[in-house]
């Protein structure tokens, strides 16, 4: 699983740049950079809603990865060491997306 830290503050699971989910899903089947790639798991924190209290910011985490053309994707599975989701104030996850994507296209 790879190391993950995530600057999207809005989002409801991070806690200190850390998910909170345990697991990530991202998105981007046809991308050819990370600007078309994103978190699909975010979810924007509410006005007067609190962090997922439930769960704790993990520094390994499960990510499910649709973006075909990565090279770190291996059947669908993250298989980097490390990756950063961006977002800094998403307020979709539109907004957000997977810093460490690597296209692999033409290989």
């Amino acid at each position: 699983m790879p190391a993950l830290s995530c600057s999207a503050m809005t989002c409801v699971y991070n806690q200190n740049e850390l998910c909170s989910k345990g697991d990530i899903r991202v998105g981007g089947s046809g991308a050819k950079s990370s600007m078309e790639t994103c978190c699909e798991s975010f979810k924007e924190r509410g006005e007067g809603t609190m962090s997922n209290s439930t769960g704790c910011g993990c520094t390994k985490i499960g990510v499910d990865c649709k973006a075909q053309n990565c090279t770190f994707n291996d059947n669908c599975k993250c298989e980097a060491g490390d990756i950063h989701i961006a977002g800094d104030s998403a307020c979709s996850c539109q907004e957000t997306e997977c810093s460490s994507f690597r296209c692999g296209c033409g290989k």
